[in-house]
């Protein structure tokens, strides 16, 4: 009896120490602050508040995407914020060394897009609300090559008649910005030969051709009628109050601070604004590198009449072992609260966090992407990675849907006949008046629309918002983390049931030999 009494106690122990062994490290949620992009500024207020409520510290300043990029990769930030990839910016001295030491993997957090605001009256002196600017008109104006409102090239898309022969005048981003790069990016492709021009003039031609300016102040740029802020509420605020302006900020911010926004020609000849349906369909036409960095050319060049052409990709930054190929870098934070506060995060924002993006100027993710954060999280816990489908994740686009506030208003030009009538050419962003455009402009408005998903996250149609439908699910691996963070907590487990276990098996065995 008291055989089996023992054998049963140390069965049960060694039950126990398994148990111990194979179960997850708990951690406490630790607080992780992060710097960078402003553009994904309005969405990261939305997400942080949220997250809060779970109990997750999470907090966010949007400085610019070269200094969360910087702050990241000198460890005076927990996690960056960025609408260009750390490759392109690298090359414009941005990042660096710093950054490739510590690792790291970004991945899509939300789909956005650059307006092109506005403040300008009419002859009679009413607000203008309907401002139409094709794709080189607006190359032209932010190059200088078109410097006051009465010119042709403007009254040609908005009924022919003249505005006010008033100065333009640019209000740009001062000092280094994401956004300045990403919004070059589209004027180098709408008017290639004005914007050589303006590198030249400006000193910056020592970036091209495939460097974009991330920051437009300089003694070159002296001649050109620009106004520098420092971020994209000031600039946002300035268009509002100031007349005569034009610059370009984040839909977000324009649906904030109730300022105009260009109607923009796309490839199609249709007129669209950045809604959540026209950033979807753009971003169609992203092409996704392995490491999930964007480029764009696709998206300007869409044909699918309900692109905005100038939409975009917001990336969040987070730790990955250095490793030249991110799908294979395994590590958390040194601190696993930390690895704990993110993992929750990245969690609510693939999810939770797509609910309210049309409503505040962007556009939710798709289904493919949203478990690509899910991929991210795995490589900083060691976990196998959550997969995620329509019955548990509440993201719009699972279920066939962009969200509340997700559709454009009609174009105002359609109510007179159509920009076709008023102006020496163009397309309304009516679908039959498109059809003129060609096949691809004609398409259905549904076809620009988000593919219902499937059980498995996956669709029979490609995906809305650009991307591969191909997952790569992060195989889970024992990870090299400096410290317990991530994975790497498990050498403490290991530690600790090693120096425990045969002190209670020392102890079961006495307590037995007394009986």
């Amino acid at each position: 009896m008291r055989r089996s009494t023992f054998a049963a106690l140390v069965c049960t122990g060694l039950v126990l120490a398994g148990q111990v062994l194979l179960a997850p490290a708990a951690a406490a949620a630790t607080s992780v602050f992060g710097f960078g992009s402003s553009y994904v500024g309005p969405a990261m207020d939305d997400w942080k508040g949220a997250a809060k409520t779970k109990g997750l510290p999470v907090d966010y300043t949007p400085t610019n995407s070269p200094d969360g990029i910087g702050r990241y990769g000198l460890r005076t930030a927990d996690f960056g914020g960025t609408e260009a990839e750390v490759s392109s910016l690298e090359a414009a001295g941005v990042g660096g060394q710093p950054t490739r030491e510590r690792g790291f993997q970004y991945v899509p957090d939300v789909a956005g897009a650059t307006a092109v605001m506005y403040n300008v009256a009419d002859a009679s002196g009413r607000h203008v609300d309907y401002l139409h600017l094709n794709a080189a008109t607006i190359g032209r104006i932010f190059t200088g090559d078109i410097t006051r409102w009465s010119d042709p090239a403007i009254s040609a898309t908005n009924g022919g008649k003249a505005l006010p022969d008033q100065p333009i005048r640019l209000v740009v981003r001062s000092g280094n910005s994401g956004t300045t790069a990403l919004f070059y990016d589209y004027i180098a492709h709408a008017a290639p030969g004005p914007y050589t021009t303006f590198m030249q003039r400006s000193g910056m031609g020592k970036f091209l051709p495939d460097t974009r300016p991330i920051n437009l102040e300089g003694a070159g740029i002296a001649g050109y009628n620009m106004q520098f802020l420092a971020n994209s509420s000031q600039i946002a605020e300035f268009i509002g109050g100031q007349q005569w302006t034009i610059g370009y900020d984040e839909f977000a911010y324009a649906k904030l601070y109730g300022v105009q926004s260009v109607w923009v020609q796309n490839a199609s000849g249709a007129w669209v604004q950045p809604y959540a349906e026209n950033i979807a369909a753009a971003l169609r036409g992203a092409h996704l590198r392995p490491d999930l960095s964007q480029e764009l050319s696709g998206v300007y060049a869409n044909r699918d009449p309900k692109t905005y052409p100038i939409s975009a990709y917001s990336y969040v930054m987070t730790p990955c072992n250095a490793t030249p190929d991110r799908d294979t870098c395994r590590s958390g934070y040194s601190e696993a609260g930390k690895t704990e506060t993110m993992s929750g995060f990245l969690d609510h924002i693939a999810c939770q966090g797509q609910i309210n993006m049309a409503a505040i100027g962007f556009s939710p993710l798709p289904p493919n992407l949203s478990q690509e954060m899910m991929n991210s999280i795995s490589r900083m816990t060691g976990q196998p990675p959550k997969q995620l489908n329509p019955g548990n994740c509440a993201n719009p686009t699972f279920h066939g849907s962009l969200g509340a506030g997700a559709s454009s208003p009609p174009d105002p030009f359609i109510a007179l006949g159509g920009v076709d009538k008023l102006t020496n050419g163009g397309h309304s962003g009516d679908p039959q008046k498109t059809a003129a455009a060609g096949p691809a402009a004609s398409a259905s408005s549904q076809n620009a629309g988000i593919a219902t998903a499937d059980a498995n996250g996956g669709s029979d149609e490609d995906l809305a918002n650009g991307g591969s439908k191909n997952w790569r699910a992060a195989e889970p691996a024992a990870y090299g983390s400096d410290g317990f963070g991530g994975f790497g907590a498990w050498a403490a487990l290991v530690l600790f049931v090693a120096i425990v276990t045969p002190l209670v098996v020392r102890g079961v065995v006495r307590k037995v030999s007394r009986r």
